[in-house]
């Protein structure tokens, strides 16, 4: 029973990765932002970097709730 929250833990870690990848490849590849002249793929890949960093902050901040969930549950315990 005590070996359960961790498999919980690395199950979402992976559900996390599986549904990144499911949105970056087909959603955020796709994005062209045109306009601009020149710096057309500057700003279209500065657009997709910041998405992708956004999305990777958001994943580490789920981590880390269910992180703190986990140890207080065994602390408690």
């Amino acid at each position: 029973m005590r070996g359960i929250p961790i498999f919980f833990y690395v199950f979402v870690m992976w559900l996390l990765i599986i549904a990144g990848g499911a949105l970056i490849v087909p959603i955020i590849a796709h994005i062209s932002i045109q306009g601009f002249g020149k710096l057309d793929n500057l700003i279209d890949s500065a657009v997709k970097a910041g998405i992708a960093i956004m999305l990777v902050v958001i994943w580490i901040l789920i981590m880390s709730k269910i992180k703190n969930w986990i140890f207080h549950k065994q602390i408690s315990h």
